[in-house]
């Protein structure tokens, strides 16, 4: 008896230990976890490189990076800075942010030079009190001083930007869309469960399951935050996995389970039967979910470790939960699951069963007929459509979105920011040199400053004002540098590169022992796409060498662990296409809300590709496992394939419409990153379930013939992860009222044994 048949036996016999136990795990886990409390990431520390660099020399100074803020005083018509309408603005402006106690470091314009060449525009700059996370959360009474200033010179434009504010927006709008996903998802989940079962237990088994197996997951997150920081981010992604997998695996199971019992098997086979069945393709379908999440862990970037971590665990938390307390609770309800009755779908479901139970599914059983009767011209038609769709994907152009392409220009934080950089080219998001020396007043190290800040204007890549702060205590100063090229990305990353590459070894790097990384804004996302792009090649070899094994292991099949690995890479080709021809070319971008992007931001492939062929192993463990049993049956190849799709087709079609109507969510959601994750995924899994389950694997299986269960003598010696099919039980035949069998499905080698009318 295989691991998973072993688990749903015990847990059928032992019902009342087992739900007990499970809900004990939840009740501790979320107990110990909000005790333990969450460690959250430090974003910049999280970073590799000269971001990380920085970070620690400041916090080894025990200096907390700031929030700096900026209000633009700008005069309108022929209004200039030294008009004394304009100097009273400014002394205005200085003395609310000072009224509001939140602020520190006031500086002004006059003192700084920081004052617009034409003469019309100048900055009052100044530090948010506290750390540089948590001045979002305190910017409004500043923000509301700055817009009364406003309100009091109509002759002047005052406008305030800096990191504290620009924060405020971000997270009110990345929080607004992450909670409304979160709370959407759910209830159209439970909606589509009920459309699919047509009873209300039924339908709200799965979601129970994978809500408890998520807040059982938060409390374990909590806990090992201690070790791996965690984020807001990772959170949102772990409710939306885990709902999604753990649904998934409810429904194997429970399709399984019904089929049995539909087919005349008691509770308890039925049970065993599923857990056998159903069970072992949740185990490996799990598994290669967990591994494929695992490549996250390659990155070295703190937000995919956090989000990488905190998906296998509840992925495993889940797929335990389906093969343990799921067969204990349909031990314990029985029929009871068929409860709750929805009156209008259970007509339709009435007329089904009054159909012959080996109709199957008439749908797939028509898109089948030609594609099996011509398998050559399906997988050329289908397979020439997917890299069609692909191609779009070879000049995928990868970027960091700035924050106008995240949330477009209808905002007036953007306005402003754009404003500033008009004014003061870079100002709105410098670059940061920070300097740690045994002395930072040494003569020697003041010469290279000095050096450094003449060389960053004459070079060209700032305009300046190149602004110094030293804490001679800590033997640390910062040197704020505005790149030259604002908001061009690419004429920012240029001056950069300028600044690291010819400015500082010319100045800076002359003195021994003075450590000078360049962090910011721009910096940041620069090593974020670097670090981004050289992880790919890694991530995508452990993801699929794993895969490959996984699949050759539990199939003992070497074609099929190929073909497994060959379509879902297809599938994740063409939502790459999709994401390229949308949101960079912009076709049909209107139709997703999407414009002006031109590129797709720098973190989603890597992303993409690891929840992809994570999720799309769900269907196709499932589907192959089915198309197997069959033929360990005795069915023929074609028999067994076309048994193995038509008995799986409603299951992965109910599947996949909670999960393409949950992804498509993010579509709707006002970023451009979310966007863009959303359509991506919701395309992928939707030609997943459809064009590569549907058409494409049957096609390819149908050519091989087979071939498809061919592993070479060499490989014999390989663990032996496969059951026994043909060791279930089979089905009590009915007796025909001539005392002889009744017709219909008569056991395994009838190859309509199994199927039943049924919506899941």
């Amino acid at each position: 008896m295989g691991i998973a048949a072993a688990m749903g036996s015990w847990s059928a016999r032992h019902r009342w230990a087992a739900v007990g136990g499970w809900l004990l795990f939840v009740i501790l886990a979320m107990f110990i976890g909000q005790s333990a409390g969450r460690v959250d990431l430090d974003q910049d520390k999280s970073m590799a490189g000269e971001v990380n660099q920085a970070a620690t020399i400041n916090d080894n100074a025990g200096l907390k990076s700031a929030a700096g803020e900026m209000v633009l005083i700008q005069g309108k018509g022929s209004v200039k800075a030294t008009d004394p309408a304009f100097r009273t603005a400014v002394s205005d402006v200085i003395t609310a942010v000072k009224g509001t106690g939140k602020v520190t470091a006031v500086t002004s314009p006059y003192d700084t030079k920081a004052v617009s060449t034409d003469q019309r525009s100048a900055l009052v700059r100044f530090d948010m009190l506290g750390s540089e996370d948590d001045a979002p959360d305190h910017v409004q009474p500043v923000m509301d001083a700055v817009k009364k200033v406003q309100s009091g010179h109509q002759d002047l434009k005052i406008e305030e930007f800096g990191d504290a504010s620009a924060g405020k927006v971000l997270n009110d709008a990345f929080g607004s869309d992450f909670k409304t996903a979160e709370y959407s998802a759910v209830p159209v989940a439970l909606g589509i469960l009920l459309i699919a079962f047509g009873a209300l237990v039924a339908a709200l088994l799965p979601v129970a399951l994978a809500m408890t197996a998520f807040l059982a997951a938060g409390g374990v997150v909590a806990m090992v935050s201690h070790s791996v920081p965690m984020s807001d981010t990772a959170n949102s992604v772990m409710l939306l996995v885990g709902l999604a997998v753990g649904v998934d695996y409810c429904l194997f199971y429970l399709r399984r389970e019904r089929e049995e019992r539909a087919a005349g098997h008691d509770r308890m086979t039925a049970i065993k039967i599923a857990a056998a069945t159903s069970g072992r393709a949740v185990l490996i379908s799990g598994i290669t979910v967990i591994v494929a999440m695992a490549g996250m862990l390659f990155t070295g970037i703190g937000d995919f470790k956090a989000m990488g971590l905190a998906t296998m665990i509840v992925v495993a938390i889940a797929m335990f939960g389906s093969v343990t307390v799921l067969p204990a609770l349909l031990s314990l309800l029985g029929h009871r699951v068929e409860k709750g009755r929805i009156p209008f779908l259970n007509r339709g479901r009435k007329n089904a069963a009054r159909r012959s139970p080996d109709s199957g599914s008439r749908f797939w059983k028509t898109v089948l007929r030609p594609v099996l009767s011509h398998p050559k011209a399906a997988t050329v038609l289908a397979g020439g459509t997917l890299l069609v769709i692909a191609l779009p994907a070879f000049g995928m152009k990868t970027a960091n979105l700035s924050m106008q392409q995240e949330l477009g220009d209808g905002l007036p934080i953007i306005q402003t920011y754009e404003h500033i950089n008009e004014a003061f080219p870079g100002g709105p998001d410098p670059a940061h040199v920070v300097l740690k020396t045994d002395d930072i007043n040494a003569p020697a190290v003041k010469k290279a400053i000095t050096d450094f800040r003449a060389e960053a204007v004459s070079s060209g890549a700032s305009k300046g004002p190149v602004t110094l702060t030293v804490h001679a205590r800590q033997n640390v100063a910062q040197i704020d540098v505005p790149l030259a090229g604002g908001s061009d990305r690419a004429k920012a990353e240029s001056d950069l590169k300028t600044l690291r590459n010819d400015v500082r070894p010319d100045t800076l790097g002359k003195v021994d022992g003075l450590q000078a990384p360049i962090t910011g804004e721009t910096a940041g996302s620069m090593d974020f796409t670097h670090k981004i792009t050289s992880s790919v090649p890694p991530v995508f070899a452990f993801v699929t060498v794993f895969a490959f094994l996984l699949m050759l292991l539990s199939f003992r099949s070497l074609t099929i662990a190929l073909t497994s690995i060959a379509l879902n890479l297809l599938s994740v080709g063409a939502a790459y296409g999709i994401l390229v021809a949308v949101f960079q070319h912009g076709w049909g971008a209107s139709l997703v809300g999407a414009s002006g992007t031109g590129a797709v931001v720098a973190w989603l492939p890597l992303f993409l590709f690891v929840i992809l062929f994570g999720l799309s192993m769900d269907y196709h463990v499932f589907v192959v496992s089915r198309i197997r049993e069959a033929k360990m049956r005795g069915l023929s190849t074609k028999n067994a394939i076309e048994h193995g799709i038509t008995t799986t087709a409603g299951v992965v079609t109910s599947a996949a419409v909670i999960m393409v109507a949950v992804f498509a969510i993010f579509g709707t959601l006002s970023m451009q990153s979310m966007k863009q994750m959303g359509v991506g995924l919701a395309f992928a899994v939707l030609i997943d379930a459809t064009i590569i389950r549907g058409v494409l694997l049957p096609a390819v299986m149908s050519l091989l013939g087979e071939r498809n269960w061919y592993l070479p003598r060499w490989m014999n010696r390989l663990p032996d992860m496969t059951h026994d099919e043909s060791a279930l039980p089979l089905p009590p035949a009915p007796a025909a009222p001539g005392g002889g069998p009744a017709g219909g499905p008569q056991g395994p080698h009838d190859p309509h044994y199994g199927q039943v009318p049924d919506r899941v």
